[in-house]
């Protein structure tokens, strides 16, 4: 057999291996994902990060500027 012809086999092959293979899902291991801990762990970060912006938005400074805000917006003359 000459090198031309065992090169076509094996791109042939190749071809045949890559084109006409069906794709196979992927499945997740069994340690893949978030435990219960973890999950614990995110909402407690998620709460405190809610608190915080909740007590910045509600302070006095934002309150008062966006009062301040609303009040030129109505003020302004058509």
């Amino acid at each position: 057999m000459s090198y031309p012809s065992i090169c076509r086999r094996v791109r042939g092959r190749i071809r045949r291996f890559v084109l006409f293979r069906p794709l196979r899902a992927v499945t997740l291991g069994p340690d893949d994902g978030m435990s219960t801990a973890e999950y614990a762990v995110g909402t407690i970060a998620a709460v405190a990060f809610a608190a915080i912006l909740y007590g910045v938005v509600t302070g006095a400074p934002v309150v008062s500027g966006l009062s301040a805000l609303v009040q030129r917006a109505l003020a302004v003359k058509l």
